[in-house]
């Protein structure tokens, strides 16, 4: 019901003769839910303008496949690539995925986690966010035989240059289905990743066996990950 000028006057002349307790509880009585919602509303955008202020661009994308890489070792392969290049590491960064783990045959303990790990880079490398790959000699002999690797014999000229196969055409699934007796494949021998233990920088880093760097032939981020390339191998 709209209230007269009057009774308008009386309310706000009782209101003022509360003590400050009891405007308090009047206040919080007939505007909570006024009051809730700026709250929610003004939090909501201070957490987006912390977000946006705080967000950090990728520049490159790298995984760690069969690799434990410690924390000197990752600030030279993240941080120290940035300052490099003249980047701000508050506002970029090399996106991480660590810890993921490819077998041909892995344990039974282990089966569920690399079968995580092959969903988990097939899925980036689908979605065009995975530029470059750091592995073991499994690890790799399982993307180069999958193709993921680019070949990159025509971009980068260094002896630390590998090759492997890369399988063109293969009876996989017949094999596996019994409908062939034998594994049969087609293969060429394409060099496609950097040994980096045979760089002095990485024979330090305590890596227990060889580990190589290659990158993912659909990136859409080659010049960021030739120079990426070019960055470990000029800094050895």
């Amino acid at each position: 019901m709209k209230l007269s000028p009057e009774e308008r006057r009386q309310r706000r002349e009782m209101f003022r003769q509360l003590s400050r307790a009891k405007k308090l509880e009047h206040i919080w009585l007939y505007y909570k839910a006024p009051i809730l919602l700026t709250i929610l509303a003004l939090g909501i955008l201070l957490s987006g303008v912390y977000r946006a202020a705080t967000k950090k661009e990728p520049v490159v994308y790298l995984a760690y496949l069969n690799v434990s890489v410690g924390e000197d070792m990752e600030a030279r392969l993240t941080e120290d690539y940035l300052t490099c290049r003249g980047l701000n590491p508050k506002r970029n960064e090399v996106r991480l995925y660590r810890n993921l783990y490819l077998s041909e045959d892995p344990d039974a303990s282990d089966h569920e986690y690399a079968y995580a790990s092959r969903m988990k880079l097939l899925a980036t490398v689908n979605s065009r966010q995975l530029d470059l790959v750091l592995m073991n000699r499994e690890a790799y002999n399982l993307c180069s035989a999958s193709g993921y690797l680019l070949d990159l014999s025509d971009i980068l000229d260094s002896a630390c240059l590998t090759a492997n196969q890369v399988i063109l055409e293969d009876n996989a699934v017949e094999y596996n289905l019994n409908a062939a007796q034998e594994y049969t494949a087609i293969t060429e021998t394409v060099y496609n990743a950097l040994e980096l233990t045979q760089l002095s920088a990485f024979q330090k880093a305590g890596f227990s066996d060889s580990v190589y760097i290659g990158i993912i032939a659909n990136t859409p981020r080659l010049p960021e990950s030739q120079d990426y390339l070019d960055y470990l191998i000029s800094t050895d």
